[in-house]
């Protein structure tokens, strides 16, 4: 496809999935994280922290230079910090909506000044379904992924005629560094899951993929499940 790429959080789990996909199919992937870590065969590896607009910004105006417009942008960097809302610190609240809602933010606005000028492009966030399923210990968590979809969904009437798409892609439980911290308690959740099984990162990965081709162009605004019929309703 030799498309250019953005990945954040893209040294595990979803993220280097979404990378090595991209790989296999013939793009330049620019991977971002905290570690800088990311597959091999992507173009550049950066060490980013999404919350850093500066940082960030400056980092896209890098790649974009070397590796030319943004075709696509995977806004996926996330972290959890969970606990019951009494006892939740102001550092874990702040802490959680700084990556994943402001971080996600601060990618989408770096992201578009390349696409708006090439008039085409799409963005995919990776939310969740914990807004829409409720969960309890990750006020922050969903607070934030909530306000991605809100964002997502406002981002989408704005650029549309520019011919760039947004949409948001929800996993459920997939089986993540995040989710292994869950330890016995996975089993419990699969017995809810109608399809009976956690989800992996190719599951997400392959619909990201699609979203990103020709063949998703009349799709924006979308949030679309990958939950194995977890969150129907949705």
């Amino acid at each position: 496809m030799n498309q250019h790429i953005l990945i954040t959080g893209a040294s595990k789990g979803i993220g280097y999935r979404c990378a090595e996909w991209f790989i296999e199919n013939g793009d330049r992937v620019s991977a971002f994280s905290r570690s800088g870590g990311a597959p091999a065969g992507v173009v550049r590896a950066e060490s980013v922290d999404v919350s850093d607009s500066e940082a960030l910004n400056s980092a896209v105006k890098s790649v974009v230079n070397e590796f030319g417009p943004l075709d696509v942008a995977v806004i996926n960097a996330g972290v959890t910090n969970d606990g019951l809302a009494v006892r939740m610190s102001d550092e874990q609240w702040r802490g959680v909506l700084s990556v994943n809602l402001d971080g996600a933010f601060f990618t989408a606005r770096a992201a578009l000044s390349s696409m708006i000028r090439a008039r085409r492009g799409s963005l995919i966030f990776v939310g969740s379904i914990s807004p829409y399923l409720g969960v309890a210990g990750q006020a922050n968590y969903a607070a934030a992924k909530a306000g991605v979809a809100g964002l997502a969904r406002s981002l989408a009437k704005e650029v549309a005629s520019r011919n760039i798409t947004v949409n948001v892609v929800a996993p459920g439980f997939i089986e993540t560094d995040m989710t292994s911290a869950l330890g016995d308690a996975v089993e419990a959740v699969t017995a809810t899951i109608p399809l009976g099984r956690v989800g992996d990162t190719s599951d997400v990965a392959h619909l990201i993929g699609f979203l990103s081709s020709n063949e998703a162009r009349y799709i924006t605004g979308a949030i679309i499940p990958v939950d194995g019929g977890l969150a129907m309703g949705l």
